[in-house]
């Protein structure tokens, strides 16, 4: 999260004399301070309508095409994590029974993804796909470090390779678990890691490679099978055997459904451990996400804890402790609600909204595509070299209708690449992607009169890139 600094004032925050619902002028005299707390306590509809009337300013959850995360939900499941929300998720004797729908949902998991033994595999779900990663790749560590106990106590230090388009949860995780990123740079039209790259970044000292499955820079797949397939050649050459973690934060809630013929979960041997986030393409609100392991071996013993604390002896994997059980809950009711068919109708629908509405981008002449959709329901495009703006103006011109569609420049060795991204989600309909068309087409008049981009006059390339 990002950090924050207190301030230093005494403003306040003005009531309406209607505000309040048996004495107006009550209400009226009320101004509780902003940055501190108020002496005495606020009329619960005060400050209900105080705090409802500020969120008004944040933007259209439908509108935001940035963002991966589940934006809408059906009553139904809304008001199972109501019902949830004072459920410690950690209290699996006075929960038994949210114990054991996480139970399920690792189980489904598991056999989605073609575990070989769905009862050895191990998983738990965590507050999202990043917490995800950090419990898979301190599992990584751990097995690199007693597989090289000498070499550690000697000083060596371990690495991670993975493609510079990697979530920032992995820098996150090699800064904070002194693990060496190695990072394989875009080249030319290749927008992530592939089979070249990742065995010669590797040595003794490497803990695992990461594949993604489905990158948030444009969407792509990253080819697993082909990565697993070199990193065996490079076992039998060298006999180094480095495992391959697949985060599939958005892919691995598609893939299974729309392309089952894609072979890159725990098919491969080499893969030992994935991660999702039910709050991306598991359709869920924000809150959960999952890690799994391919069987005991996978995940050492001594990274997992077993507390009595309330009740009785628990294991439990994670970097939080107490937090709720209503999104597993929702994650639960999502399984149940849609089925393997169900699923596969959304996907397919996020897909072919995507793909259409990356064909009728292109088809306006002035775009160029990077990606179509074809895979994540995900697309990013840039400008041509012919028009006299960029993609930030784009983005800039789109924010005034509502429409929150990020702007950003690749990463090293491709900064010279700036493209919008296009996230069509659950939700993102056919309709509301003709609204988008409509927008651009009328804000096109406009650009094109432009003497240039805005950047050169002055005006910020206000990078939006929202992972």
């Amino acid at each position: 999260m990002a950090l924050h600094k207190g301030v230093d004032d005494d403003r306040r925050l003005t009531v309406s004399p209607f505000i309040g619902t048996a004495d107006p002028l009550g209400s009226m005299e009320l101004a509780p301070p902003v940055h501190r707390l108020a002496q005495g306590p606020v009329p619960a509809d005060s400050a209900y309508q105080l705090i409802h009337d500020e969120l008004m300013l944040d933007g259209n959850a439908k509108l935001n095409l940035a963002t991966f995360v589940t934006t809408s939900m059906e009553v139904q499941a809304t008001r199972l994590m109501a019902e949830c929300a004072d459920k410690n998720m950690i209290d699996k004797d006075e929960y038994p029974q949210t114990a054991e729908l996480e139970r399920r949902c690792v189980a489904i998991l598991a056999d989605l993804w073609h575990a070989p033994d769905p009862a050895g595999a191990v998983g738990c779900s965590t507050t999202g796909s990043s917490e995800a990663c950090m419990l898979a790749g301190m599992a990584l560590k751990r097995r690199w470090m007693r597989r090289n106990p000498e070499r550690y106590a000697a000083g060596a230090r371990p690495n991670l390779v993975m493609g510079v388009n990697v979530q920032v949860c992995w820098e996150k995780f090699c800064n904070f678990w002194e693990v060496e990123a190695r990072t394989a740079p875009m080249e030319g039209e290749r927008f992530h890691l592939g089979a070249e790259q990742a065995p010669a970044l590797c040595d003794e000292d490497t803990i695992g490679v990461v594949a993604i499955l489905g990158s948030t820079f444009d969407g792509s797949y990253e080819p697993v099978a082909e990565i697993c397939a070199a990193l065996d050649d490079l076992q039998q050459r060298t006999g180094l055997d480095v495992p391959v973690h697949v985060d599939g934060a958005s892919g691995a809630m598609v893939a299974p459904f729309i392309d089952p013929e894609l072979v890159w979960d725990f098919r491969l041997p080499r893969v030992s451990s994935i991660n999702t986030s039910g709050h991306k393409y598991g359709l869920v609100y924000p809150g959960v996400g999952w890690a799994l392991w391919r069987d005991h071996l996978a995940l050492p013993e001594e990274l997992v804890f077993r507390v009595n604390y309330l009740g009785g002896e628990m294991p439990t994997f994670a970097l939080n402790f107490s937090r709720p059980g209503a999104e597993v809950v929702a994650q639960y009711y999502t399984f149940l609600r849609l089925g393997h068919d169900g699923y596969r109708a959304v996907q397919q629908s996020c897909r072919d909204v995507a793909r259409y509405l990356a064909d009728a981008v292109e088809a306006r002449g002035c775009f160029r595509l990077i990606t179509r959709g074809d895979e994540l329901p995900v697309f990013a495009f840039t400008t041509t070299g012919d028009v006299p703006f960029d993609v930030f103006d784009v983005s800039r011109r789109l924010r005034e209708r509502g429409w929150q569609v990020p702007a950003y420049t690749f990463p090293e060795n491709r900064t010279d690449l700036a493209v919008l991204r296009v996230v069509c989600r659950n939700g993102f309909s056919r309709d509301l992607a003709e609204l988008l068309l409509a927008d651009i087409d009328r804000l096109l008049p406009e650009l094109r009169n432009q003497p240039g981009p805005l950047k050169e006059f002055g005006m910020p390339a206000r990078t939006a890139f929202h992972h």
